[in-house]
């Protein structure tokens, strides 16, 4: 068990390292965006995304025993997604603040409110369950949503639409919290991410 709890912890950090570095990979895009000073050609959609599947995963790891690792990435994630809407709204024309504020209603008012209102009744192993397929079938989702990328490559015999620094972090963070996941015997950590890659990064482009 301890040889398990260390490896597993090991993969943590080093997941952590990984999807940290994953999270600033936006940067760039929104110095474009203040040097500019519009945003008109992007879209808060991929950062709204990412703030709710954090908040998913705090309130997960929350009811979780010995999710420390959990709770610090998606704790940072929420900051730095956060600080990437306030930039993108403050430098968005009205049509598309508009469409960012509908967004954050859908996703972190409206669905996480759903999400914590229907499982706050439950009894603690059940709300710990149901939480899980929730987590998993929308990180499920959200893996498939790059497979478009692949289209487009095809189509334009080119692969600046996937980077390959950014592929290659992206996969070395699916391993890291696969093996996380594996170690820890959870299946909702490890499922998704022997898919793809988890969390933050993936959903950025």
């Amino acid at each position: 068990m301890a040889f398990h709890f260390t490896w597993a912890f090991a993969f943590g950090i080093l997941g952590n390292l990984v999807s940290f570095g994953v999270s600033l990979a936006p940067l760039p895009t929104f110095y474009q965006i203040y040097k500019k000073k519009t945003s008109e050609g992007f879209q808060s959609i991929p950062y709204v995304v990412s703030l709710f599947s954090a908040m998913l995963w705090i309130y997960y790891a929350l009811l979780k025993k010995d999710a420390i690792l959990l709770i610090t990435i998606n704790t940072f994630c929420v900051f730095i997604q956060t600080f990437y809407i306030f930039t993108y709204f403050y430098y968005a024309p009205k049509k598309e603040r508009i469409m960012t504020v509908k967004l954050i209603l859908l996703f972190n008012v409206f669905g996480f409110g759903v999400v914590c209102l229907s499982t706050l009744f439950l009894e603690k192993g059940v709300r710990l369950r149901v939480l899980r397929y929730i987590c998993m079938g929308f990180d499920l989702r959200v893996f498939a949503a790059p497979l478009c990328i692949v289209g487009k490559i095809i189509k334009t015999k080119s692969v600046e639409f996937m980077p390959f620094c950014l592929s290659l972090f992206l996969t070395l963070g699916a391993v890291m919290w696969f093996f996380y996941g594996l170690l820890l015997k959870d299946l909702n950590i490890a499922i998704p991410n022997g898919s793809s890659e988890g969390e933050e990064g993936r959903k950025q482009y």
